[in-house]
């Protein structure tokens, strides 16, 4: 238990008779909070609970028992009814500007959408549907290996929405998508062209383009042909997603590519003027054709700040595109790598320059494997942080494990376990049956990797609440999917070690000062649950819902 302490050289006056307002007391100049009745998860450890606490300011200054409060305090104090608290929630791999961006866009996710045919039917939704021939009508989130056919769908199929509006469907897993043929032309996509480095157009048997678009830079080649907000659209679209994100008990998030739209800090900023949003870590994307100029001092700090520059080593289990050693079940295919090594030292090469991260996306054992081969032996750069990040990390051995562990670069890793939990089917199909026990194994690396986060990938993920933590929380402790399945029982973790993956453990991933922990010298960032999650049955924990998120004692949501 934290003990109360004591401030430049004065005795601790929790107790002392000050002025009482509303749940606020000022003592002095300071303004000072009380908190009790309340189960707090401190996340200094897995079993580390207090009943109250103090806040000074903003800050928490003292944890502990309410019978060690005074009586004053006591009766000045706000109650929390015995409801369970925890500190503020972190998501340390999602993407809210893309949730912005993709704000307008038709969601396609199961179980709303488990069919080409009610795909189709739900894109003719969309607010620009037949209001003009140069509004783009665009769609997130579809997954066909829950369909009944197994097959995605293609330009055929998005030509019975419309033939004169261009259409553009972004798969769950954001790396892949689909679009119409007034898409295709309007990109000047046609038979003749190449497929672009790591990336495909995917083409039938006479060589045309089908519309399924494989791998980000062949969805950005039809994708940037879709006007963009003006900033002050992109501002309010923001904040939406900010109060979205408070509702979840999110007060702190890691944006893996920022560069979804230009100027994205600009855009953060803008956000923290309109009202609170969670404090926000910007990753940029790296482009070997436009160089990343180095950052100003302004840049590295404050609310929103660039925190690092993310590169793909490969891409996804579920399309079959990870970059693996064993080819997929019943095929010849290892899946794609999508950077070159001289690339990636040159993003690394600007991370070190610039005393920022380098996140790399890396989910097949070979892509993870070759990020610790490029710089495992190198001399680390940050010492407060990880140097590099492995993100995703999907299939991970205890050898790969231990390799990553004992490097002399410091290494940290965001995973997920929504990803198994939503894309079963996929998973399923594409894993070989040697590989299952090393998918997402998220106890072994809570015991081996001290920096590591659970995270949502948000919205890059086939399920429509998949920045509800909770949902990741009880898919990590009971290792089931959502239809029941198996994914991974000897992985499972406690509701705790979970927990502190979204708090104090994730927070050391990418450092997030004063966030993670309800202990002096931290923010007064937390929520309030609306049950015990440590008590309940582990098959109701994703029914858990935020009562109340606070931000520096302030009430957000």
């Amino acid at each position: 238990m934290v003990q109360p302490v004591t401030g430049d050289g004065v005795r601790d006056r929790v107790g002392e008779r000050a002025e009482v307002g509303a749940f606020t007391m000022r003592e002095g100049k300071r303004m000072v909070q009380v908190f009790t009745d309340a189960k707090v998860f401190t996340a200094e450890s897995e079993a580390d609970f207090a009943t109250a606490f103090r806040v000074v300011d903003g800050m928490i200054d003292w944890v502990g028992a309410e019978s060690d409060l005074g009586a004053d305090a006591r009766i000045a104090a706000h109650s929390f009814g015995g409801r369970v608290v925890l500190p503020g929630l972190l998501d340390m791999h999602l993407h809210p500007s893309l949730m912005a961006r993709t704000a307008d866009a038709v969601q396609c996710l199961p179980p709303r959408v488990s069919s080409v045919a009610e795909l189709t039917e739900s894109l003719r939704s969309h607010h620009a549907f037949d209001d003009g021939d140069d509004r783009w009508i665009t769609g997130t989130g579809y997954d066909e290996t829950k369909y009944p056919t197994g097959r995605p769908p293609t330009a055929v199929d998005l030509d019975k929405v419309s033939t004169t509006q261009p259409i553009l469907v972004w798969r769950a897993d954001r790396h892949s998508a689909v679009c119409n043929h007034r898409a295709l032309e309007i990109a000047g996509i046609d038979a003749a062209t190449p497929d672009p480095p790591g990336a495909r157009f995917e083409r039938g048997a006479n060589g045309k383009p089908t519309g399924i678009l494989t791998e980000r830079d062949a969805v950005s080649a039809v994708a940037d042909f879709i006007p963009h907000p003006t900033d002050e659209e992109r501002t309010h679209l923001l904040a939406k997603v900010g109060r979205k994100l408070f509702s979840r008990g999110i007060v702190g998030v890691c944006d893996l590519l920022a560069t979804t739209w230009p100027e994205p800090l600009a855009i953060y900023q803008k956000a923290f003027e309109i009202g609170p949003f969670p404090r926000s870590v910007l990753f940029y994307g790296w482009d070997p054709e436009v160089p990343l100029s180095d950052l100003s001092a302004a840049e590295r700090t404050g609310s929103a700040r660039v925190g690092g520059v993310k590169i793909l080593m490969d891409g996804t289990y579920s399309n079959r595109t990870a970059w693996v050693h064993q080819p997929y079940p019943k095929s010849a295919d290892s899946g794609l790598r999508t950077v070159s090594d001289e690339d990636a030292r040159c993003a690394a090469a600007w991370a070190r320059r610039n005393g920022m991260q380098l996140a790399v996306h890396a989910m097949g054992d070979r892509a993870i494997e070759h990020v610790v081969d490029l710089f495992g032996d190198e001399d680390p750069w940050l010492e407060s942080q990880p140097s590099v990040r492995i993100e995703h990390a999907t299939l991970m051995s205890p050898d790969l494990i231990e390799r990553i562990r004992t490097a002399r670069m410091t290494f940290g890793i965001a995973t997920h376990t929504i990803f198994l939990y939503s894309e079963f089917e996929a998973y399923d199909r594409n894993l070989r049956a040697e590989q299952r026990a090393h998918a997402y194994p998220i106890k072994s690396l809570y015991h081996s990797i001290e920096s590591l986060a659970l995270s949502s990938d948000c919205p890059a993920t086939a399920w429509s609440d998949a920045d509800d933590v909770f949902v990741s929380v009880e898919a990590a402790v009971r290792r089931r999917a959502y239809n029941g399945a198996d994914i991974g029982q000897n992985s499972a973790v406690t509701v705790a070690q979970a927990l502190l993956l979204y708090t104090a453990r994730s927070a050391q991933l990418t450092a997030m000062q004063g966030l993670g922990k309800i202990a002096p010298n931290y923010d007064a960032s937390f929520v309030v649950l609306d049950r015990d999650v440590f008590t309940i049955p582990d098959t109701t924990i994703s029914n858990t819902r935020v009562n109340e998120t606070w931000i520096r004692g302030e009430r957000v949501f």
